[in-house]
């Protein structure tokens, strides 16, 4: 499948305005394609789309992916649909919020495609490896959880269901399917909370000279992906008919402790004040059932195989970047004056 810039089709993307979904309409816009984008708003900001409001290639939609309705109205002329609307780890609670939003909506995009005829893309994540010990983590390995009782396992088994239920709709419809598992994108507009992940935490308590929350040791390690990398994975998949029924890995192959992490962004932040670190026990939250995997890092041979992708941009680069974002933040005033001004213009459209 090779999507055409000249047809007049469109490419559907949920969660779009969200973290990496603002930042892949950016890329589909800058090569001349038309997108649909959804939106609920619960965890995305009309401040990353922003610049693509009036732009007569770009419609949005604010609408909550877990309802039907939402989908029944968008025709069927869809080339591509990109699944990224999602709810992360129950860290804190919240475990039946993760299950419904990302089964449910995962269905409901299954559903469209199946009626259009058309490809899917659906994000995936590297939680699904789980605590399998076995590194690099391949894209055939075992997927090893915990209890049922603990519920962080909650997001990674949503996401597992919605692959199978992926590869249950292909074989059923025939209807080409890919999985994206992603390792740790991060980058400018990532939710500045534990949502955007350790990164946007750590750099705003270091900008601000707060104390940072390391949960456990901090000897845990991640890969962590430049979200431009994470992009060009995703847009790969969607181009290459050789990604039709695969699962890839989308990430980056450089391990770091999460404690080297905090030390690296408040050397590169330049700060004048001394790193400051409080270690937080795993006992402490989730009525203290929480599970961490102590490490994490893609084989990447068959996404550069496939996709012809990797990641390029190094962990210091990207953090570079996403520092000096976090610095150029207004006040949370204008932001949600901005946010408010645009979003009365969306409805309008």
């Amino acid at each position: 499948m090779s999507l055409s810039l000249a047809s007049s089709k469109y490419i559907l993307v949920t969660g779009v305005a969200g973290f990496i979904g603002s930042h892949l309409l950016d890329h589909l816009l800058a090569l001349g394609h038309r997108v649909i984008g959804m939106d609920d708003l619960s965890k995305g900001s009309l401040s990353n789309i922003a610049s693509h409001i009036g732009n007569p290639a770009f419609r949005f939609l604010q609408r909550d992916a877990t309802d039907p309705a939402a989908f029944t109205d968008l025709g069927d002329d869809a080339d591509c649909l990109v699944h990224l609307a999602s709810h992360k780890i129950p860290r804190y609670g919240n475990a039946l919020a993760t299950l419904r939003v990302n089964t449910r909506s995962c269905e409901n995009v299954l559903e469209l495609a199946r009626k259009v005829g058309c490809k899917a893309v659906l994000a995936s994540t590297s939680d699904v490896y789980g605590r399998n010990p076995k590194l690099p983590f391949g894209e055939d390995d075992d997927s090893v959880f915990g209890s049922s009782k603990v519920a962080r396992w909650g997001y990674a088994v949503s996401k597992l269901f919605t692959e199978h239920m992926a590869f249950a709709y292909q074989e059923a419809y025939g209807l080409p399917v890919s999985i994206l598992r992603f390792f740790g994108s991060y980058g400018p507009r990532n939710h500045v909370s534990w949502w955007g992940g350790p990164q946007a935490v750590f750099i705003d308590a270091i900008l601000n000279d707060r104390e940072i929350s390391i949960h456990g040791d901090g000897l845990q390690t991640r890969s962590f992906t430049y979200v431009a990398d994470t992009v060009d994975g995703i847009y790969a998949a969607m181009m290459k008919p050789e990604a039709n029924g695969e699962i890839l890995n989308v990430g980056s192959t450089h391990e770091i402790t999460i404690l080297d992490l905090a030390r690296t962004i408040h050397r590169l932040a330049g700060t004048p004040w001394d790193l400051k670190c409080a270690f937080v026990s795993y006992e402490s939250f989730t009525g203290g059932k929480y599970e961490d995997v102590r490490r994490r890092v893609p084989d990447i041979e068959r996404s550069q195989r496939i996709l012809g992708t990797k990641a390029r941009v190094g962990l210091e680069e990207g953090l570079m970047h996403t520092i000096n974002w976090q610095r150029s933040l207004a006040s949370p005033a204008v932001v949600a004056g901005e946010a408010a001004r645009w979003q009365e213009q969306a409805v309008r459209l």
